[in-house]
């Protein structure tokens, strides 16, 4: 992972190697020894910190080292990845949400293709289980990102619609948000064929 100059790290308790925050889920254990993932990063308490990355957490998991982190015993949820999946979901979902009540976002094909052709659009997301002949009829920004691990569901949570297929994001500080639990997500949520990259090949006009 790029990391820019002066960028905040923190240290993984699996490859104990420094990294920077974005890439990296925070958890804290609570006063009855339960390990909780802080997405928000704003819960009190020492904060041990994991790469976004399903096999590492799995590992820590796997080899106990929360245990070892917080030199005490403590208890891990059952199904603990997929509830940290389901969690970074929920925050990418609400920040999308965020972004289309302040103007930032838009959904559907028309529209998403009218932003990229005027250069609006800074991020283009579209749905994991998407037609793929649909998506291939769309192209990621220049200089810009795409999305492609939120399910058509998800997308439709964000944009208050039971399904959404293509979604556009403008720029600002509400879609760099968006792409830093975007990206959080990715590492951790299971994909199946090459689904759910931030492909860079989706640049056909």
């Amino acid at each position: 992972m790029v990391k820019s100059k002066d960028e905040t790290e923190r240290r993984c308790i699996v490859s104990r190697e420094a990294e920077p925050k974005r890439g990296l889920i925070r958890f804290v254990v609570s006063p009855d020894g339960l390990v909780v993932p802080d997405l928000a990063e704003k819960l009190p308490g020492r904060g041990i910190w994991v790469s976004a990355d399903r096999a590492v957490l799995e590992e820590a998991v796997k080899k106990k080292l929360f245990a070892k982190a917080a030199r005490t015993q403590v208890t891990v949820p059952d199904d603990f990845v997929n509830l940290i999946e389901a969690g970074l979901a929920d925050r990418v979902v609400h920040l999308i949400s965020l972004a289309r009540k302040a103007g930032g976002a838009v959904c559907g094909f028309e529209k998403v293709k009218s932003w990229l052709a005027d250069g609006h659009a800074k991020v283009l997301l579209q749905a994991s289980d998407g037609s793929e002949r649909g998506k291939g009829k769309l192209w990621t920004p220049e200089g810009g990102r795409w999305f492609g691990h939120l399910t058509s569901s998800e997308l439709g949570l964000a944009f208050g619609r039971e399904s959404v297929i293509h979604g556009a994001l403008s720029g600002g500080g509400l879609s760099k948000r968006v792409v830093e639990e975007a990206n959080r997500l990715l590492g951790v949520r299971e994909t199946i064929g090459g689904e759910g990259s931030t492909g860079k090949g989706k640049t056909t006009k």
